[in-house]
Formats: C-alpha cells, sequence, structure tokens
C-alpha cells in the first residue's frame, strides 16, 4: 500500500501538469476548431524562461525561496501569455478564413521555429534548476511519507484549474468566450468583440502551459529544449481523453492520464511509461472517440 500510495501521488503531481499543458489544447480548439501544435513549445518555453529569471538574473539568491518561485511563475505566465497572443496575430489571425490545413501547416512551423530557437539560444544539453528551490521533506498521509513537492504540485494545478473554471464559467468573459465557442457569427451580432476573445484565448491557455513549464523544472530539476515532445503529445492525449474542446474533461483526463502512467510505470516496467500513454490513446479512440466527458459544442466550455 506505501508504495501504491506513493506512486499515486506522483501520478496526482505529474498529471495536474498534463491538465495544465491540456487546457491550452482544448481552449483553442473550442474556441477556432484548431490544434495549436505549437502549445508545448510554449510549455517549454515557460521552462526555459523559469530557468532564466532563476540562475542567469539571480532571483534564486536575492530572494527567499518561496519569493523567488511565486514571482517567476508570476513573469513567466505573463511573458509566456504575451509570447501566446503573438504568436495568434502572426501565425493563426491572417489564415483565419483559410482552409483548416493552412492553419495546422502555420502551427507546426511555429513549433518547429520556437524548438529551434530554444536550441539556438540555450544549447542542446540539459539545463539544470537550482536544487535549493525544491520543496524539501515529508508529510505523513495514513502512515505514509510523501513527498511535500508531489502535494505542492498537485495542489497548485487544481487551484489553477478551479480559478479557470470559475472565469469561463461564472463571469462576464467566461460567458463570452463560451458565446464565441458556440457561434462566432451569433456572438457578432450581440456585440461581442471576436477578435480581442480569441486573443484573450492565447493568452490564458500558454499562460497556464508556462506554468506547467517552471512545475517541471523544479520537480525533475532539469529541462531541455525538446521536452516539448512528449510533454506536448501527452497532454494532448490528455485533452482527447477528457473530450477535446472540453475544459473540465482536460482537467480530468490530464490527472487520469498521470495516474495511469505511474502505476503502469510502477507495476508494470518503467520502459513501457511512454507507450501505456499512447495504448490510452488507443482505446479511447476506439471505444470512447468523443472522449470521456464528450465534445458537444454547446457544453465544452
Amino acid at each position: 500500500m506505501e508504495e501504491f500510495f506513493l506512486q499515486l501521488t506522483n501520478g496526482l503531481a505529474v498529471g495536474g501538469i498534463y491538465a495544465l499543458i491540456a487546457l491550452g489544447y482544448t481552449m483553442v480548439y473550442g474556441v477556432l476548431k484548431l490544434i495549436n501544435f505549437a502549445h508545448g513549445d510554449l510549455f517549454a518555453m515557460g521552462a526555459y524562461l523559469g530557468f532564466t529569471l532563476l540562475v542567469s538574473l539571480g532571483l534564486a539568491g536575492t530572494l527567499g525561496k518561496v519569493a523567488a518561485v511565486l514571482l517567476v511563475i508570476a513573469l513567466v505566465m505573463g511573458m509566456v501569455a504575451l509570447v501566446g497572443y503573438l504568436l495568434e496575430r502572426v501565425a493563426y489571425r491572417p489564415l483565419r478564413n483559410s482552409s483548416r490545413l493552412s492553419a495546422v501547416v502555420s502551427a507546426l512551423g511555429a513549433s518547429i521555429f520556437f524548438q529551434n530557437a530554444l536550441m539556438l539560444v540555450y544549447g542542446a544539453r540539459y539545463q539544470v534548476y537550482p536544487g535549493d528551490l525544491r520543496p524539501e521533506g515529508f508529510f505523513n498521509v495514513m502512515g505514509v511519507e510523501i513527498p511535500t513537492v508531489r502535494l505542492i504540485l498537485f495542489g497548485a494545478s487544481v487551484l489553477l484549474m478551479l480559478a479557470l473554471y470559475w472565469l469561463i464559467n461564472k463571469t462576464r468573459i467566461g460567458m463570452a468566450i463560451r458565446a464565441v465557442a458556440i457561434d462566432q457569427r451569433a456572438a457578432r451580432l450581440m456585440g461581442i468583440d471576436v477578435n480581442r476573445i480569441i486573443a484573450l484565448v492565447f493568452l490564458i491557455g500558454p499562460a497556464l502551459g508556462g506554468v506547467a513549464g517552471v512545475m517541471v523544472g523544479l520537480y525533475y530539476g532539469q529541462i531541455r529544449y525538446d521536452m516539448s515532445l512528449l510533454y506536448g503529445l501527452k497532454a494532448f492525449i490528455a485533452a482527447i481523453l477528457g473530450g477535446i474542446g472540453n475544459i473540465p474533461g482536460a482537467m480530468i483526463g490530464g490527472v487520469l492520464l498521470g495516474v495511469i502512467e505511474a502505476l503502469g510505470a510502477a507495476y508494470i516496467s518503467v520502459a513501457w511509461k511512454d507507450a501505456i500513454a499512447f495504448l490510452v490513446l488507443i482505446l479511447i479512440l476506439i471505444f470512447r472517440p468523443t472522449g470521456l466527458l464528450g465534445e458537444r459544442v454547446a457544453d465544452k466550455l
């Protein structure tokens, strides 16, 4: 049981990261019916920006541990959100009235550009986050010593997801986002600035992805320029698992995928960890193509 709880908490922590990245995919798809293949690279950019702020600018040494991490997260959210906004203006908005294939090609081109830019700026080697910033100690749960960092990461992920859920479902901005997702033409007739709402989606999604990048750096201690490939694919799987375009589905899908992956690595084989994630995708596409919570347009946001 102790091993089970340890792997469960590991899966919850990693699954929370998957869920934050998956929210970016599902929000863009919900509004534009577009898979933003560059979103995983924005996540990786967040990890590297966090590394730059903590190491190159020395925030880790001039501020306290908690203050440094909170400040870096806030700065990374803002910077990655700005990049996401520029990405929408440059790569997607000019093609909005073109075929969907044109937007997909543009997204793939942006992904290649971001990944190679990270490699040229930071190099192809792993970069290491400051080890003293990782929360230390253990938290006793039913007699099991669980690393505190896992509980903090999962708790922070849940808070961010709840904040997004409240924004989408309880505010006028969220109502406008849902209206644009259902029918852009009708939303314009109701006086909603569709371009502004779409830009807002490209601010929120990348901001959450940037936070996830910093979390990965703090949790694993090292990052690499091509980390977007694996994490981006798994977050995409999480979005499909919950129902692409469905925000609660992306949250549930990310956490569920993280738990399945962690338990599979513990009880089957670590070598099969990534294969298990793609096996889940295959099974979902066969038996539940619309995901666990479905893909209905009117209900997805």
